[in-house]
């Protein structure tokens, strides 16, 4: 790390201006939370793999921030150069630049992977001090980086309409629609997952997720692509062509926007979805005057939006953020018939982990309890290691229709790993298995059907009672959520307090959100909407047809980590009453795999929470039978017969 620091270092020196710090973001140039191997620019320069944090070189100085979920995992990753800032304790980046750095210093940034809100903000605070940013030319961890991963040329591939449920005429004339209503004529979709949502295209150009790095710009009277052409193939190219979707080269997005700026900006394609032709050469957009660009200053990169006349723009959150998250009927549909064979896939793995950890390691198993016998395995024994239990969680999701891949990398930790709350085992660092521990799981998978993503706890040994009570408030804060009825225009920052309440009974709490939207073989975690403490997650209200997980946790450094999650869709209540005539809001789960009621203290549920346990396990009984053979049907049995009755 210290030759990567003293070359930026270096770098910086000779800069024009020269650079009293250099700013290393996450995010690629579309502000992606998973970025592909060649755009993990901060994890190359600071060490640390975790998916958010953003990193400070300055001429002296190493910093990197970077939120609860992450800390125990940064303290773990980062080298002695550098020194970890926790965000919501310690200074937040652009406070403690203003504070620290000298008075008309010199901030460098790369534009293409800096948002509009993000520099705009850093701008105003960095002003106090007459300290500035300075776009660089070129990014400079990639001059440093040698071993830089190349592009990969993977084809873009035409998700059918059996999947979407909606045809991407329909979508660019609700999108048009919201343009003219908004008084725009035109709009920079930067987002990855809204230009494969919009075009209703996939690809592979990001692990676990099934993206296409490409832009997209769509008019009143036209519509573009901007890819590496030769992921196109000539029938993608002709399904482009039928829907109007003029496809150009990557990196003419620049210059295209700066045509789109002075209106000069001209598709080749036939135009579809939009009836805003007056017929005489002109849009309606120019007869009305319309003159303003609308762009996501949240997503949007600070390159792209440099190129407008900032008072020609209208920031505003993408009109398809909201419009992906509102399913329609055939998403909700393959959603949840996704989540069914993911239950069934996941059941699998418990019933195969089950036998080998009794197996392999003396221990009780999932049922019984009791100290393991610590049994030594034979030279030709099977070895349980994090990494290679969830391969063979991988495996048994592979083997159902659909399936494309994992939707994250999984979380498989034991013990003290599972306090690390996005812990990603390596396979030469990783634990054995141990049947006296606690043993977690975060796992999800794509399907072309429906993305999913849900997380069990275990215990093969003996829990503590300790164990058992923080697993129970877990569960308990889980059910609550589940469980709420609330009205229209409730909002997710509302809601949060209802997994907690459990567990702040007992003074405990954690680090992360409850709940994030989820996609259509999409993205996995999705907004606009989120269940959180933070403060944007009042921005949205939750809507019939969202998806959201349902995600409390526990979390205790160097013992143990408890979550426990499901995939919940948003639907109208029927409530005996309407005040106000609002409508109401509550929750269906689709997510199906057994709680472990050997880690459940009954003592501590009520009536009304056991009934609901006990219902939900006689569904998975049923909804899962299909899918197991008899011996694995015979385990679900027993791992969901009726508890406190």
């Amino acid at each position: 790390m210290s030759e990567i620091l003293a070359s930026l270092r270096s770098l910086m020196a000779s800069h024009s201006p020269p650079l009293d710090a250099l700013v290393v973001p996450s995010e690629d140039y579309h502000q992606s939370e998973y970025v592909s191997a060649r755009d993990k620019r901060r994890e190359f320069v600071s060490g640390f793999t975790g998916s958010a944090g953003l990193a400070l070189v300055t001429k002296k100085d190493a910093r990197l921030w970077t939120d609860g979920r992450y800390f125990l995992q940064a303290t773990q990753q980062l080298s002695v150069e550098w020194t970890l800032m926790r965000m919501g304790e310690d200074p937040g980046f652009d406070a403690w630049v203003a504070d620290n750095l000298p008075v008309e210093a010199a901030i460098g940034i790369d534009p293409w992977c800096v948002s509009v809100d993000t520099a705009q903000r850093w701008q105003l605070t960095f002003a106090k001090k007459q300290q500035k940013l300075v776009q660089t030319e070129t990014n400079l961890v990639d001059e440093v980086w040698k071993s830089r991963p190349p592009a990969e040329i993977n084809p873009v591939v035409v998700h059918p309409i059996e999947f979407t449920g909606c045809s991407v005429a329909q979508k660019l004339k609700d999108l048009r629609a919201k343009l003219k209503n908004e008084k725009t004529r035109g709009i920079v979709v930067t987002t990855l997952d809204e230009v494969a949502w919009l075009y209703n295209i996939r690809g592979t150009d990001v692990s676990y997720c099934p993206v296409v790095h490409a832009f997209a710009i769509i008019t009143s009277n036209s519509a573009f692509l901007y890819v590496d052409k030769k992921k196109v193939s000539a029938e993608t190219n002709r399904y482009m062509e039928e829907n109007g979707i003029d496809v150009r080269d990557y990196a003419d997005v620049s210059s295209d926007v700066v045509l789109l700026a002075s209106d000069q900006l001209d598709s080749t394609s036939e135009v579809k979805g939009t009836d805003t032709a007056t017929g005489n050469g002109t849009t309606e957009a120019e007869g009305n005057n319309i003159d303003r660009i609308w762009v996501d200053p949240g997503s949007c990169c600070y390159a792209l939006y440099s190129k407008l006349n900032s008072e020609k723009v209208h920031m505003q959150q993408s009109p398809l953020a909201l419009a992906k998250a509102l399913k329609n009927p055939v998403e909700l549909d393959g959603l949840k018939k996704a989540h069914v064979r993911d239950g069934a896939a996941v059941v699998q793995y418990l019933v195969w982990l089950d036998k080998q950890m009794q197996e392999s390691y003396g221990a009780s198993g999932y049922f019984l309890e009791g100290q393991s016998a610590n049994k030594k395995k034979d030279l030709g024994a099977i070895k349980l290691t994090e990494v290679t239990v969830s391969d063979k969680l991988e495996g048994f999701r592979a083997s159902k229709e659909h399936f494309r891949g994992l939707s994250f990398p999984t979380i498989s930790s034991v013990g003290p790993n599972a306090a690390i709350i996005h812990y990603s085992p390596h396979a030469e660092t990783c634990a054995e298995l141990n049947p006296d521990s606690i043993y977690l799981f975060d796992s999800g998978a794509q399907y072309l059907d429906g993305t999913t993503d849900i997380t069990r706890t275990v215990h093969f040994g003996n829990p503590s009672t300790h164990e058992k009570a923080s697993y129970t408030a877990v569960l308990k804060g889980h059910i609550a959520l589940g469980n709420a009825c609330f009205p229209n225009g409730t909002n997710g920052h509302a809601l949060d307090i209802l997994a907690r309440i459990p567990l702040w009974k007992d003074g405990l709490d954690y680090r992360h959100g409850t709940g994030h939207g989820i996609g259509s073989y999409l993205n996995v975690h999705e907004g606009p909407h989120l269940i959180s403490f933070r403060p944007h997650a009042r921005n949205v209200p939750l809507q019939s047809s969202m998806t959201v997980t349902d995600e409390p946790g526990y979390y205790e450094d160097g013992n143990f980590g408890i979550r426990l999650e499901n995939v919940l869709i948003v639907k109208e209540a029927d409530t005996k009453f309407n005040f106000g005539d609002k409508g109401y809001l509550s929750f269906e789960h689709i997510t199906w795999a057994p709680y472990q009621t050997k880690m459940i203290d009954l003592t501590l549920l009520g009536p009304e929470e056991i009934n609901w346990l006990n219902i939900y396990h006689g569904r998975c009984r049923d909804i899962l039978a299909p899918y197991l053979d008899e011996s694995e049907m015979a385990w679900l049995n027993k791992a969901t017969e009726p508890i406190g009755v």
